[in-house]
């Protein structure tokens, strides 16, 4: 597939350490991105650097299709190849922007208590619509209910309006790296803690959050 693209390859800055991806990798780790965004309960850490490589690379793709003849069947093919990857990168940001509206004082409650140096879950553009959104909300509200009220209803408190991630909730997923001594916690009261090894290449249904860390680090993909 990536063969027939033929772009050049893509930096991605992983901090003092420069990672350089093929056009192969690049729309894999995209694809990963979607994924684990789509089935996760909670919003995950932002890939903005992913997001701007495949931007710059459908670009230079639609570049080599205007320099390419026409009636080309390459062309076809590449097109389709384009569209796909439209897609793919347009879902995954939607995916996010409802995650957003749907917790957002959540979020940005998360992002106001973490600690220097902990990865974003929102990229720069993300915290504006976030900020922006929680504003309109809350003058939404105001004007059209909390002002008629009596004075002492006239506050609501959106961190406890708004229902949190269910992070109980369960998902499928594949492990792409062996694990050892997974800690699974009891469904019940009768139940204790337990531990499992998750083999590579094998497939689970677990809570989401026994396996948080594990998708944040690459190790398990949801699916």
């Amino acid at each position: 597939m990536t063969e027939e693209l033929d772009p050049t390859a893509q930096d991605s800055d992983g901090g003092s350490e420069e990672v350089v991806l093929t056009p192969a990798e690049l729309i894999e780790n995209l694809e990963q991105a979607w994924m684990n965004e789509k089935f996760a309960p909670e919003l995950l850490e932002s890939k903005s650097e992913i997001v701007e490589c495949v931007m710059e690379q459908l670009d230079h793709m639609e570049e080599n299709l205007r320099r390419a003849k026409k009636g080309d069947l390459k062309v076809s093919i590449h097109r389709m190849e384009m569209e796909r990857i439209r897609y793919v990168l347009s879902s995954y940001l939607r995916c996010r922007l409802m995650k957003i509206e749907k917790f957002f004082p959540h979020i940005l409650e998360k992002e106001k208590t973490a600690h220097e140096g902990e990865l974003s879950s929102l990229s720069p553009e993300e915290l504006v619509f976030a900020k922006q959104y929680m504003a309109n909300t809350e003058t939404y509200l105001k004007n059209v209910a909390l002002k008629h009220m009596p004075p002492n209803l006239q506050m609501v408190d959106l961190l406890r309006s708004v229902p949190k991630p269910d992070l109980d909730s369960y998902v499928f997923l594949r492990v792409k790296e062996r694990q050892e001594n997974i800690l699974v916690e009891p469904e019940t009261d009768e139940q204790r803690d337990y531990v499992i090894d998750l083999e590579e290449g094998s497939q689970h249904l677990i809570r989401y959050k026994t396996i948080a860390p594990l998708v944040a680090s690459g190790a398990v993909q949801l699916i």
